[in-house]
């Protein structure tokens, strides 16, 4: 399974992006997650969505601000990402595993994207 993350660009505090990671196959029984390297700092777990789309796990720091969303059909999650702040810079990247429920883990997926990069400021 390829992925190809898009969606990342320069977007100012409070504004919003929606990032996008299309699958080269189907992904229907797979859970996908997203993460996030700042500069300087590891990979981090922002949020994870099971196969069915009926679970949904976020990090504290994004919960109320972040949906994480799926649509099997066109084998594509989404992340959507609103009130973004500074502290959201970073490269995301999509994973996906070959399993029916995500995992805030780095080392439990199996496929990754090549990254698309967030930038907030003003």
């Amino acid at each position: 399974v390829q992925l190809q993350a898009s969606g990342g660009g320069l977007v100012q505090p409070g504004g919003s992006l929606r990032l996008s990671c299309a699958a080269s196959g189907s992904i229907s029984s797979y859970a996908l997650g997203w993460f996030r390297q700042a500069p300087g700092k590891e990979r981090d777990f922002v949020a994870a969505i099971s196969y069915s789309g009926d679970s949904t796990y976020y990090t504290n720091s994004v919960k109320g601000r972040f949906t994480i969303s799926r649509d099997n059909a066109k084998n594509t999650v989404y992340l959507q990402m609103n009130s973004l702040i500074p502290e959201g810079t970073a490269v995301y990247y999509c994973a996906t595993r070959k399993k029916m429920y995500g995992s805030r883990r780095y080392a439990d997926y199996d496929y990754w994207g090549q990254g698309t990069k967030v930038t907030v400021s003003s």
